[in-house]
């Protein structure tokens, strides 16, 4: 089975709360560590993997919401 990489993030946490948007919405996601832990508390860099099949969907889902601009 493959995976495609949605979004990478420093954070774990960050990555862990869109893999949680995903499974409420039945999108299979995994989490992958792409390096060791830094130091002070910065975070180690990760990444958010759907299935090439729920990519458009999972993309649209954590993508950051358009405000208006015409008001």
């Amino acid at each position: 089975m493959s995976w495609i990489t949605l979004k990478t993030t420093s954070f774990r946490w960050e990555a862990e709360l869109m893999q949680q948007i995903l499974a409420a919405h039945q999108i299979p996601a995994r989490i992958v560590d792409l390096g060791i832990a830094s130091c002070f508390g910065a975070g180690s860099a990760t990444a958010l993997q759907v299935l090439p099949e729920d990519e458009p969907t999972a993309s649209l889902l954590i993508s950051p919401i358009e405000e208006d601009s015409s008001q």
